[in-house]
């Protein structure tokens, strides 16, 4: 977790995979690439913890299962995130993972700050990171954070997890940003 304005809010992945997006696209740069590929890999490899041997090809594969499998994975959930943010649509992942967060909080003090926060930033309209959600819902959390509890956001999580299934999750498996990952880990078998 990093701070955000004095508020605790999950690390983005600040990761090279934009550059191997960039140089997939210019053939010239294939030696950089491989060796791009290689260096990624090393990243990912210690996303799970010292315990694990890393990200394998049959993790990697297995998330194109599923959304929910993609993100019950620290390191699927990171590299989804690395690729929205990408694309500058990440705001509802993030939006997602702050409410999981959110879920956890025990103490009524932090939880009624928390959800503050998490209104300002991505529910109230014109937010910095507003999420695409109905009006219907946007009200219904407006009363809810006035005594929030930790289902207070549930439909707006269930509704982005919605959108990312249908929008975002294909528009993953079909990118060369996955694909890349992919083939840099099968040309290790």
């Amino acid at each position: 977790m990093r701070e955000h304005n004095g508020k605790d809010m999950p690390s983005l992945v600040q990761s090279p995979l934009r550059e191997l997006q960039c140089l997939e696209k210019d053939a010239g740069n294939q030696k950089r690439l491989v060796k791009r590929r290689g260096i990624l890999k090393c990243q990912f490899r210690s996303c799970e913890g010292p315990d694990t041997k890393g990200l394998s090809f049959e993790e990697m594969s297995q998330w194109s299962h599923s959304l929910e499998r993609l993100l019950s994975s620290k390191c699927g959930t990171q590299i989804f995130q690395a690729f929205l943010k990408s694309e500058f649509s990440d705001e509802n992942i993030e939006f997602w993972l702050v409410c999981e967060d959110y879920k956890k909080i025990r103490s009524s003090f932090r939880m009624s700050s928390r959800a503050r926060t998490i209104f300002k930033r991505y529910v109230q309209p014109e937010a910095a990171r507003e999420i695409n959600i109905d009006h219907k819902t946007r009200d219904s959390i407006r009363r809810n954070v006035k005594t929030p509890t930790a289902v207070c956001f549930d439909d707006a999580q269930r509704i982005v997890y919605s959108l990312m299934e249908r929008d975002s999750y294909p528009r993953f498996l079909r990118s060369n940003f996955y694909r890349a990952l992919l083939d840099a880990e099968s040309v290790d078998l």
